[in-house]
C-alpha cells in the first residue's frame, strides 16, 4: 500500500484518492488493497475509513513522513539518521513549520491506533532511518 498510496496524486491531485480505485482496478490491483489506498484520504477527500493496522498506519504516517522529511532538510546533516525525538516533537508542535502537514491528521492517526504521539514520532523515525539509503537512491534516479 506504501507505493502505491499516492497513485493518483501527480495526475489528479484534486481528486486524490476518489480516482485511485479506477487507476488500481485497471490495473487489476484487488479491492482490500484498493481500500487500503484510499483509506489514507480519510475525513480529506474520501470517507473510506482505515480498518486494519496497516491503514490506521498508513494514514497515521503519511503527513507525518513529510513532517520528518522536511526537518531532516534543515538539519546539517540532511539526514534523519541524526534527529532525535526530542527535536522531531519540537518541530511538530511548531505549527509554522511544514505548515502543510496535517497535526490534526496525525493525531486522528494516534488514536486509531492506540499509541501516543512519541511512539508514533519514533517509530516512524526509526523506519526512515532503516530505509533513508534507498530512498535518496531511488530519488537521484
Amino acid at each position: 500500500m506504501g507505493l502505491l498510496h499516492d497513485i493518483d496524486f501527480e495526475q489528479y491531485p484534486e481528486e486524490h484518492c476518489q480516482k485511485a480505485p479506477e487507476l488500481l482496478r485497471n490495473a487489476g490491483v484487488g479491492e482490500d488493497i484498493i481500500h487500503g489506498v484510499c483509506s489514507h484520504g480519510y475525513q480529506l477527500t474520501v470517507d473510506v475509513k482505515p480498518e486494519h493496522e496497516m491503514e490506521r498506519v498508513l494514514y497515521a504516517v503519511d503527513e507525518l513522513t513529510g513532517l520528518i522529511g522536511a526537518a531532516a532538510l534543515m538539519r546539517p546533516s540532511k539526514s534523519v539518521r541524526d534527529m532525535e525525538l526530542k527535536s522531531l516533537r519540537k518541530k511538530s508542535k511548531s505549527t509554522k513549520f511544514a505548515a502543510g502537514c496535517s497535526r490534526e491528521g496525525i493525531r486522528q492517526g494516534c488514536e486509531m491506533l492506540g499509541w501516543d504521539l512519541d511512539e508514533l514520532l519514533q517509530k516512524t523515525l526509526d523506519a526512515m532511518c532503516s530505509c533513508e539509503d534507498e530512498i535518496k537512491e531511488t530519488a537521484s534516479e
